[in-house]
């Protein structure tokens, strides 16, 4: 039995469903990152610290939403890059055509865990799609969780 301070996180199971959710009803799944030396992604990319992303089967391939990475590879100005982005930094998933999702807690001063600290971080294979920007309309609707 765990406790509570053992318990795994509910985020990578949050961010599956609502991808799941996403993708059977038609939408096209973005994940907001808080972007730090832990995150993979093409840094001419990021805005603010931040950056998001087109999770869509369409914008990428070989996408693996596990319990400690989301992994894929993708196409940024054609260029095909790996795109490694630690759990613990997605803030937000979320439907580009409505904003509905989901927020995360993501802070700064978060430590990046033992077993993520040796990440390799190596360079592109192959890529398929080109991820979207953010929408324009603004920030999502978004419920934010603990």
């Amino acid at each position: 039995m765990f406790s509570d301070t053992e318990l795994p996180s509910t985020r990578p199971y949050l961010i599956r469903a609502l991808y799941e959710w996403c993708t059977e009803n038609g939408f096209t799944p973005y994940v907001a990152v808080k972007v730090d030396g832990s995150v993979q992604v093409p840094r001419e990319y990021v805005q603010g610290g931040e950056i998001v992303l087109n999770v869509s089967m369409d914008a990428t391939s070989s996408l693996k939403l596990g319990n400690e990475f989301i992994e894929f590879k993708a196409r940024f100005g054609g260029k095909p890059r790996d795109i490694m982005v630690p759990i613990h930094r997605v803030m937000a998933i979320y439907a580009r055509e409505n904003g509905q999702g989901m927020a995360f807690p993501v802070s700064d001063e978060e430590s990046v865990p033992a077993n993520l600290a040796a990440v390799d971080k190596s360079s592109a294979d192959e890529g398929d799609g080109e991820p979207t920007p953010p929408p324009v309309s603004g920030r999502p609707a978004l419920t934010r969780i603990k």
